[in-house]
């Protein structure tokens, strides 16, 4: 009699389990479907487009590099090349000084040397050849004197010492240089030191004129 009963209770509850309705599968509704693929797209253009500016900026940022180190390879250039040209100015200035006294000791020797002893001549001569040398070996190392007696004063080049008051050579001519300039390519290393001509005015003469009365 149990056993019938169970039968009975198995049967039952099978019925039960196959009246169940099934799971209802949830439909995608499709504009849900339509809104999530234009988020998706939306988001991709956002990213490309930041991945654009920081390319952009990256550009910029080599081209404005790149520019930096060309301004500093040229600049180091022409520090190369100046130091080269000018780095021994100082010596220079320090030498001529000593051409100077070279030529002051040969101006002071007479016009007539016939009188002198033979050994005073030679010495005379070797002191020349010596000057001539050494302003050749100046030369070759680009290095020029300026003498600028009768040029047109030129305060680039020349420092007025004195003026002379003279009709004989235009106002503002060099009439005398009382120590020559040197240039070292087209740097000044000294200016030349010189008088320069002054015309003499009406004034001056009748000023002249009254003092020797």
């Amino acid at each position: 009699m149990s056993n019938k009963k169970e039968k009975s209770k198995s049967i039952v509850d099978e019925v039960k389990i196959t009246d169940e309705e099934p799971p209802v599968k949830k439909e995608v509704d499709e504009n849900e479907k339509f809104d999530s693929s234009e988020d998706i797209q939306d988001h991709k253009d956002e990213i490309v487009l930041e991945l654009e500016q920081k390319v952009d900026d990256l550009k910029d940022q080599l081209m404005r590099s790149l520019a930096d180190g060309e301004n500093l390879r040229k600049r180091t250039q022409k520090d190369v090349e100046h130091a080269k040209k000018y780095s021994h100015i100082s010596f220079i200035k320090e030498l001529v000084s000593s051409v100077d006294n070279l030529q002051r000791a040969l101006q002071s020797i007479p016009e007539d040397t016939s009188s002198l002893p033979e050994p005073i001549k030679n010495l005379i001569v070797g002191l020349e050849i010596v000057e001539k040398e050494v302003i050749s070996t100046l030369e070759k190392h680009n290095v020029k004197q300026i003498n600028p007696l009768g040029e047109k004063f030129d305060y680039n080049f020349h420092q007025a010492m004195f003026e002379v008051v003279t009709n004989e050579s235009d106002p503002g001519t060099v009439v005398e240089v009382s120590q020559k300039g040197y240039l070292l390519h087209d740097r000044l290393v000294r200016p030349a030191m010189v008088g320069i001509a002054k015309k003499i005015d009406a004034e001056d003469t009748e000023k002249k004129t009254d003092k020797e009365q």
